[in-house]
């Protein structure tokens, strides 16, 4: 039984594909086989002939245990079948014999599969092995019924066996399934109990407070007023990979504990960089021209009890992580001790703004004027994806570019956030790019 996903520790022969006597070719389907994650192909290992199939359709075998013999049409074969035959007990009452510590917790033991009508399999000597009921505490079930059951959300302990030895075969989750339960009756307290204010009291429009705008909140009002209006947004969303930026980002701060580099600083890195080979990027709309900037001078959004302020990283490109890091954490300190000096939060050609760090997965940003693109980046979290055709838990990240299409084409932005997303996902770039 070969692994065909990462997780498998067994597998049930669904159906096969040759039958004993056929000729094979190495890398030719066989069988297939349901594993944990989905029905897959095995596939060949060998050329010659299909000479013994050693485990019937719906039967189950553990990783490893022969389940077919493919060789030469004349080849003697029965050393392979006594030792197919003599290893296959073992490891089946292995891989199956899983019982229950307690009531609550029944165990699962892998079957043969559905068999209702089916006599059960004939020992070696030729007599038939007795099947025994379920002893309490314990539940035997077919490896589909129990896949059912647990997709269908139905108990074990609630159903009854009718296969041999009163095994839970398919039919019975089946018959499950169509039966619908029963709901208990709602009892709902009395209406009284839901009164919180005294009867027939009278309300008035709700009492208010005005409080006056501070000059940071009158500038953000005045100038988001001549963003997302008069400047034309369009939207780009690429997810990434970070699971080797999280890796580097933990090998730095272990070699320079006292860096504290953040994921926030390395994409600052990134996108630095990125502008640099994407200077249509690095741009900003100025009535009759464009202009192009030479350095990448990114404003980092952080939040304070006034709103919301940029601080800038002039010429990121040419600055390392640590220096971007500390660099980061004094402009942030002195931003909410509002200590910036105007030079340091105006005049950027590029922002970022995450809101990662408070759970956000996915926002758009409005663009401060007149940069032509500000980065939204939301939270790194691990979630399923497909890597070489399996499923894999990996850390992503999904970064959404808000653009001034007066500066930026839709495929100039596509390109940069293609660039972005490759450097992030392999960041020893940095290095030796």
């Amino acid at each position: 039984m070969p692994k065909l996903s990462p997780t498998m520790e067994e597998g049930q022969l669904a159906r096969w594909l040759k039958k004993e006597g056929d000729k094979v070719s190495m890398g030719e389907p066989l069988a297939e086989i349901d594993t944990d994650k989905a029905t897959m192909e095995m596939q060949a290992l060998s050329n010659g002939v299909l000479r013994k199939i050693l485990i019937n359709e719906g039967e189950s075998a553990p990783l490893g245990q022969p389940i077919a013999i493919i060789g030469e049409a004349d080849e003697d074969i029965s050393e392979l079948l006594k030792t197919a035959t003599a290893t296959k007990p073992t490891q089946a009452a292995t891989a199956t014999e899983k019982v229950a510590e307690s009531d609550a917790a029944p165990a699962v033991e892998a079957t043969p599969e559905d068999q209702e009508t089916a006599e059960p399999p004939a020992s070696t000597d030729g007599k038939k092995p007795q099947e025994s009921a379920a002893p309490t505490g314990r539940v035997l079930i077919s490896p589909i019924a129990a896949r059912m059951a647990a997709e269908a959300g139905i108990d074990l302990k609630s159903l009854r066996g009718s296969g041999p030895g009163g095994r839970i075969v398919k039919s019975d989750v089946e018959a499950a399934r169509t039966q619908k339960p029963t709901a208990p009756a709602r009892k709902l307290p009395p209406l009284s109990a839901l009164r919180t204010t005294q009867a027939g009291a009278a309300y008035g429009p709700s009492a208010y407070r005005d409080e006056p705008l501070s000059e940071m909140r009158r500038t953000i009002a005045r100038r988001l007023v001549t963003s997302l209006g008069p400047v034309p947004h369009f939207f780009l969303t690429s997810e990434i990979d970070m699971e080797r930026a999280a890796d580097m980002r933990r090998s730095i701060n272990e070699l320079y504990p006292e860096a504290k580099v953040s994921i926030n600083d390395l994409i600052i890195k990134v996108a630095a960089v990125t502008l640099i080979q994407h200077p249509q990027v690095n741009a900003s709309f100025q009535d009759k021209t464009v202009r192009f900037y030479e350095h990448a001078d990114l404003g980092v959004a952080v939040a304070t009890e006034n709103g919301l302020i940029t601080p800038i990283i002039r010429a990121a490109e040419l600055k390392s992580l640590i220096e971007i890091a500390g660099e980061v954490r004094e402009l942030a300190d002195r931003a909410r001790a509002r200590k910036l000096k105007p030079e340091e939060y105006t005049g950027a050609t590029f922002s970022i703004s995450n809101l990662g760090m408070f759970g956000i997965e996915e926002f758009t940003a409005v663009i401060n004027p007149p940069e032509g693109a500000i980065l939204a980046v939301g939270a790194m979290a691990p979630k399923p994806v497909v890597k070489e055709n399996d499923i894999v838990i990996r850390q992503t990240m999904r970064v959404t570019m808000s653009c001034d299409h007066r500066v930026i084409d839709g495929a100039v932005g596509a390109k940069f956030l293609q660039t972005f997303k490759q450097i992030m996902e392999n960041p020893l770039y940095l290095f030796v790019g």
